[in-house]
Order: C-alpha cells, then structure tokens, then sequence
C-alpha cells in the first residue's frame, strides 16, 4: 500500500492560496487567501452570492477551482480525495434525509459509507437531544433534521468540520441546540470548525475567528475581538483619528451611518487604553463589510 498523505505540522486546518472559481461568466471566488487555524470555530459570513457555498464545495472536492490550491488538514483535496474527505465532516443546509428510513437507518447507512465511523458516538449524540433512534426521518422537526446531520458529520471523528449555512431554516431553540452541540463537540474532540451562516447573533455566541466575502473575495479575516475593538460607527462622515471608511449603510432608526476601520494604536500612546477599551457590534462591522462589498461605500441619503 502507498504510504498515507499525512496532515501538515503546522496549526491550520484549513489553506486557501489564490483560490478562484468561475461559473460561466460569474467569478464566484477570486484569488481567495485564506488560513482557519486549528482548533478554532471561525464564522463565514456574508450576502447570498458571496461564494460562502462554493467556498465550502471546492474545500470538499464537490468543485475544481479554476485557479489556486487548498488544502484541508494537509491536504489536497483534488490530489488526494478520498484522504481529504477522510478529515472532514460537512453539514449542507438542507439535511438529507430519507422519508421512509428511522434515525438508526441513516447513522447505519453512514457507516456503510464512511470507514472508521464512530456509529455509537453519532447514537450519543442523537440520544443527548432526545431523538429517538426508531422515529422516522419524514417526522423529524427541521432542528432534528439538522441535529441528526451534524451527529453524522461528528461520527465522522473528521478534525475539520465544514458547516455550510445549516441554522439557515431553524427556529432560535433549534439554532441554540445546535450551536451547543457543536461547541461541546469541537471543545471534546479539538477539532476545527468553519461555520457559514446569515445569522450574526449566533456566530456572535459561537466562534472565536471571523471571515467575511464579498463578491468573492475576503473583505475581512480576524479574530471576533479584534473586529469589534478595531472598527467604529458614527452617524458623521467625519472620520475618528486615523481611521479609513469602510461601508456606510442604514440604521435602524433610518440614518446613514458610517463603519470605520481604525489605524492600530501604538503601545504606549496616548489613549490608546481608551481606544481598546471601546468596541463596536459584530452586527455593525458585519453591515459596514456587505455595504462595502455591495458598492455602497458611498452612499448618499437625505
């Protein structure tokens, strides 16, 4: 047997460099670069049409990138596939389940396809939420769908776990549920998530690292803290000291107002204690991101 395509030493789980992927005249990424650290649950937020889906799908060999390379825990998924999809568990939006086949069916048929499944891990799973094993899938509430799809995904033992859009079509208890069974999971096992989702509120709640696209490309790639304490929201085009405009959008009370990016304060200079000490919403910098992304960097309102 050839020797095993091992994951890389160093602490990302996922690498994109110069990723690009065009369907006909649409560039759904381009000239992506990108690194989700190890261990860490990074959110991928941004508008319908962003590339977030084929992002995902090039990283699961489901789409050949036009241009550039990716690897997933080490490796290539175009190169070595099935070792690639070895390392990693997915969850789509819509959960696929089979009308006619109970709970049990669908974690038994995923070991028939999976080799190294871990069907009683995926039953633990299931039973912590009271799913009954022997309840048909056609029954299941859209949260059980979904719980029984990332129960599959974690059965896996996958170190990376690619989530795309899956509270999409949940109730707020269902989102929760599953945003708590993800975190217990990837704080057990020390795995990697990457999580697609519209929802700010709960990628607030879930992940430590922050991604946002934008007409396929990165328009934002940091930790959650540092995008909250690096960005601040005025309702002037008067800019704070040293910082740049980055999108202006409506408020809630129909203003404009206008997300800046702040210059990094230097140690030891004055006010910067104050400086750090302030944030701003996720939600506003999410907003300020897709405005700009939108071409409304510039927007005028009377």
């Amino acid at each position: 047997m050839g020797a095993d395509v091992g994951a890389s030493n160093s602490t990302a789980a996922l690498v994109a460099h110069g990723l690009s992927k065009r369907y006909r005249r649409k560039l759904a990424l381009d000239q992506v670069d990108l690194t989700v650290p190890a261990g860490s649950v990074t959110a991928l937020v941004g508008p319908n049409g962003a590339g977030k889906t084929t992002l995902i799908r090039v990283c699961m060999a489901f789409e050949r990138p036009n241009a550039g390379s990716v690897e997933v825990d080490g490796v290539d998924p175009w190169k070595h596939r099935s070792q690639a999809l070895r390392r990693v568990g997915y969850v789509p939006q819509s959960p696929a389940v089979y009308r006619g086949m109970s709970v049990s069916d669908h974690v038994a048929m995923a070991r028939s396809l999976h080799s190294g499944f871990d069907s009683e891990y995926a039953r633990r799973r299931i039973g912590q939420l009271g799913i009954p094993l022997d309840q048909r899938a056609d029954t299941l509430s859209g949260g059980q769908a979904a719980q029984l799809g990332l129960a599959i995904a974690l059965g896996t033992r996958a170190q990376v776990l690619l989530l795309d859009e899956p509270l999409a079509n949940l109730d707020p208890l269902a989102r929760r549920e599953f945003i708590q069974v993800l975190l217990d999971a990837v704080r057990a096992e020390g795995s990697t998530a990457l999580l697609s989702s519209h929802i700010v509120t709960d990628v607030e709640d879930a992940c430590d690292r922050l991604v946002i696209l934008g007409g396929g490309k990165v328009l934002l790639d940091c930790l959650l803290e540092e995008a909250r304490q690096t960005h601040r929201l005025t309702d002037s085009d008067s800019p704070p000291p040293g910082a740049t405009a980055v999108g202006s959008f409506l408020g809630r009370k129909g203003g404009k107002l206008t997300l800046w990016r702040l210059a990094v304060p230097e140690v030891g200079a004055e006010g910067a204690a104050d400086v750090a000490a302030e944030t701003t919403s996720l939600e506003d910098v999410v907003l300020g991101y897709l405005a700009a992304g939108r071409g409304t960097a510039g927007l005028q309102l009377n």
